[in-house]
């Protein structure tokens, strides 16, 4: 698929919202086009984590994802409320590149895995399944329980790309934002998107 068509970005109530933070930051620095959606439960762990109110109204919201990414002017950034089911990436005749949700929840895979969709989201993401398009899940969770494995394999034999925020160590990482960007880094390679300055395995110095 072409780099004009935009990329979306789902983001759930898991812990470690740092992974949708970082994410929209390279992709907004690279100039990509996104369409963001947020599940209701990312409103209220950015409460519970962060004690900051997270605005329901789209601009607003556009506004609050770039002040935390860093970037208030680059890219192009459309936000959709959670139960605006109706919207543009609701429909499979809407071209993308794909979807990618992160972090990513058990409740969220659970849904997806037996093919339901009770907010915009879900729905997005149930559209790149259903087109053939590349949905990659960065589920945040430890342990895995059975349930959660089959949900995974579920979705794996679907066609998702599954990629745990499972750091490396490798590369050097002497802060937590580096740890999120080898996650992030790799998520997007799923996407064949490289816009995340990382060292990867055995690259000399300078060759990036």
């Amino acid at each position: 698929m072409t780099n004009n068509y935009p990329l979306i970005v789902g983001v759930t109530g898991a812990s470690g919202l740092i992974y949708a933070v970082r994410t929209l930051k390279y992709l907004l620095e690279a100039d990509r086009a996104v369409e963001l959606v947020a599940s209701k439960s990312t409103y209220m762990v950015w409460q519970s984590e962060q004690n900051i109110r997270m605005p329901a109204e789209p601009t607003l919201q556009e506004e609050f994802w770039r002040e935390k990414a860093g970037v208030p002017n680059s890219g192009k950034l459309r936000c959709h409320p959670w139960q605006d089911v109706g919207a543009n990436i609701a429909s499979g005749s809407f071209r993308t590149q794909g979807m990618m949700i992160i972090p990513c929840s058990m409740s969220t895979l659970g849904k997806l895995a037996a093919g339901l969709s009770s907010d915009l989201l879900e729905r997005a993401a149930d559209v790149q399944l259903k087109e053939g398009r590349k949905l990659v899940l960065v589920p945040r969770e430890t342990p895995f329980s059975l349930i959660h494995l089959r949900n995974l394999t579920t979705l794996a034999e679907a066609g998702a790309r599954i990629v745990p925020a499972i750091p490396a160590w490798y590369h050097n990482p002497q802060t937590i934002e580096d740890l999120v960007d080898f996650v992030v880094a790799r998520a997007l390679d799923q996407l064949g998107i490289d816009c995340v300055p990382l060292k990867r395995w055995k690259e000399e110095e300078g060759s990036q």
